[in-house]
């Protein structure tokens, strides 16, 4: 995901500088390419290490960082290749990009127009197409790349890998501008997880969130969240967690109108990138955190919302998570770790999830034992979230293992809470936090705000990282509330135990 913290960051500066539009996804690929960042650069059949049915790209130059296809622009990828004591060009990759009239309707099947469309010839049998009817002869795998619409970017499409494919069958038939086109049909691979089919699922729950079965309640938030929270269960009969009130707010007591007020801005309808007169830019180290869709660029050791001091409007970019999350949910029954969470809709990296809401409480008051507390744990991942300074000639962080400041604040969600409290731990995390303040100035205790890591598909469920306190050793002011527990995250990076 270094690719598009490089984007996101390239994006900022030219706001900043108020230079002309620019592709800066190519950019940050010609970035990473320059500095040899980029992997499984040999073209192969089959499965490409690191990348998994249904992961997710918003550009096409990302799948050539991975290797997943190396063609920035054409949908058929392909190589020579050997069998026995012969050589093919065969067909290893395909994007169906909505460019041409294929059918997709079936998520394991394909039907796959070749390339060649310029309206004023028959397609000819070379390059790609002669590549995929050789790879119809020769039985070998391809993956294949299906797309859909971004609905966050009018012109913008999400790319999903959807696993290995063989072609069964091809022939010729008239196109719709009346000239011969080359048809391949493409069945999928047994055995394989769901790709396609689960966006396909989702989008119908999105649009009648009715049919989906298994449902314990419609909207466990009860009308509390702009969308409602499904609560589902498809692992035993138990009908739902422990009794709590659904709240989207962090409850401070009677001391939230005692703490320091935040200065505001005096910027006038909305913050804007490069305003040098903005308070609020200035106290976010010099940029505007988010980007104009509201998607966080980097992380920061505290992030400064606009605030009700401010003269800006509740449009301002600079208000993302006091608005709320905008995100379908799904709290759902786990095989082995309780209830979970996930998401009907696909999330960008840098994506605003949700804030830990709850009750703010004192370590000597802790009743018992309470899973639903967040503390800032005393070793937790680093600022950077995949981002190389260095890349952009900009200066390296001082500590490449900086490690967010630990603060005092301790939530509870025990009584009250929101979807938050249904996040599992994880060794190897989608989400993490963010320290945020909006409604008052002490920065020992803002609000925990989470945000994606890296792109996460739909129905992938939502962790982040708890924390390790080395045996539950007293490590800080407020280490050891959360008990120390064996971890069934199954990560290849699992730590074995968490809290």
């Amino acid at each position: 995901m270094m690719f598009d913290a490089l984007r996101r960051r390239l994006m900022q500066l030219d706001e900043v500088k108020q230079a002309a539009k620019q592709q800066h996804n190519l950019k940050a690929g010609s970035i990473m390419i320059n500095a040899e960042l980029r992997v499984n650069k040999n073209k192969r059949i089959g499965e490409v290490p690191g990348v998994e049915v249904g992961d997710m790209f918003y550009f096409r130059i990302e799948m050539c960082l991975v290797g997943l296809n190396s063609q920035s622009m054409a949908g058929i990828d392909y190589m020579s290749a050997k069998f026995g004591n012969e050589e093919d060009p065969v067909a290893i990759s395909i994007v169906s990009a909505g460019v041409y009239d294929n059918t997709e309707d079936d998520p394991d099947v394909l039907v796959y127009t070749g390339q060649g469309m310029s309206g004023k010839d028959d397609q000819k049998l070379e390059r790609g197409n002669l590549a995929l009817e050789r790879s119809l002869h020769r039985g070998n795998l391809i993956r294949v790349i299906r797309s859909v619409k971004d609905l966050t970017c009018p012109t913008g499409k999400i790319y999903i890998y959807d696993g290995l494919y063989k072609i069964k069958e091809a022939w010729v038939e008239k196109g719709k501008s009346g000239f011969n086109v080359f048809k391949h049909k493409l069945l999928r691979e047994p055995g394989q997880p769901d790709g396609i089919a689960v966006w396909k699922k989702t989008e119908k729950w999105r649009e009648s969130p009715s049919s989906r079965d298994h449902v314990i309640l419609h909207d466990i938030s009860y009308g509390v969240e702009s969308r409602p929270v499904c609560l589902v269960n498809e692992v035993d009969d138990e009908k739902g967690p422990s009794n709590f009130t659904y709240t989207t707010t962090l409850n401070h007591g009677n001391s939230l109108s005692s703490m320091r007020k935040m200065q505001g801005c005096k910027c006038t309808s909305v913050c804007l990138p490069g305003d040098n007169n903005c308070s609020c830019t200035h106290r976010n180290a010099g940029d505007l955190p988010y980007s104009a869709s509201g998607i966080l660029v980097s992380r920061m050791p505290m992030l400064y919302e606009c605030n009700a001091s401010c003269t800006c409007s509740h449009n301002c970019r600079n208000r993302v998570v006091q608005k709320g999350t905008q995100i379908h949910f799904e709290v759902f029954k786990t095989g082995d770790r309780g209830w979970g969470l996930r998401s009907w809709d696909p999330i960008r990296a840098g994506t605003f999830i949700c804030e830990y809401a709850g009750e703010i409480i004192d370590q000597n008051n802790v009743n018992g034992e309470d899973d639903y507390i967040f503390e800032t744990p005393p070793s937790e991942q680093n600022l950077r979230w995949n981002y190389a300074p260095e890349l952009l000639g900009e200066p390296s962080l001082s500590d490449p293992n900086e490690t967010p400041k630990q603060l005092p604040i301790i939530i509870s969600a025990k009584r009250t809470g929101n979807v938050a409290r249904f996040m599992n731990h994880s060794c190897s995390p989608n989400v993490f936090w963010q320290p945020v303040l909006y409604d008052h100035g002490d920065e020992g205790y803002p609000h925990i705000a989470f945000f994606a890591i890296k792109h996460v598909p739909p129905m992938t469920e939502l962790t982040y990282d708890y924390g390790q306190s080395h045996g539950n050793i007293q490590l800080g002011t407020n280490s050891g509330c959360r008990k120390s527990k064996n971890c069934l995250c199954w990560s290849r990076k699992c730590r074995g135990s968490f809290g």
